[in-house]
């Protein structure tokens, strides 16, 4: 009877600590977000601009040069899209195209991407401040860091390509002409 009430004691001791074990996912997602956070890409868990799907999920971003804003886009995996929208490369949509097309230089790594991104990267949007690749955060940090090239060039290129040109007068302000 003294060994079972010892039993159970160490049980209930040991039991909590193997909650704060870090699960396989956990012990995987650490390393990924500390070598994209090594390579410059910033983290967030926000809503992903997805139909759907009102839970956080992460992005990793690539930040614009603050004086060189880049194009709005995006780009949604075929699976979370519509069949409506226009097609873009292997099995990505336009849901948002640039106004403007975009550069050669821009085009080989974006399509060097769209092919290559796992299953779970279900959006690249690009805004003037970052280019975010939404996704479920499945692969390696060794795996991860094989794309950082493609997006670095893909932000370069865009990089000061915003969809506007130039400061314009506030509304109901005129521009003199002197």
């Amino acid at each position: 009877m003294v060994w079972l009430v010892i039993l159970a004691a160490l049980l209930l001791v040991i039991s909590p600590v193997m909650w704060l074990k870090p699960s396989p996912r956990q012990r995987r997602i650490v390393p990924l977000r500390n070598a994209a956070a090594k390579a410059g890409v910033k983290v967030v868990l926000e809503k992903p601009p997805l139909h759907g799907i009102e839970t956080a999920m992460p992005g990793y971003r690539w930040s614009y040069p603050a004086v060189a804003p880049g194009p709005r886009f995006l780009l949604v995996r075929g699976s979370e899209a519509s069949d409506v929208l226009k097609p873009c490369v292997a099995d990505w949509r336009w849901r948002i195209e640039p106004l403007r097309p975009l550069p050669q230089a821009a085009q080989e790594p974006l399509e060097a991407l769209l092919t290559r991104l796992p299953q779970d990267a279900l959006v690249i949007e690009s805004s003037e401040s970052a280019i975010t690749l939404w996704w479920w955060e499945s692969q390696t940090a060794e795996r991860f860091l094989t794309y950082l090239d493609d997006f670095r060039q893909l932000r370069d290129a865009l990089a000061g390509r915003a969809d506007h040109g130039g400061a314009r007068p506030a509304f109901g302000q005129e521009t003199s002409h002197d």
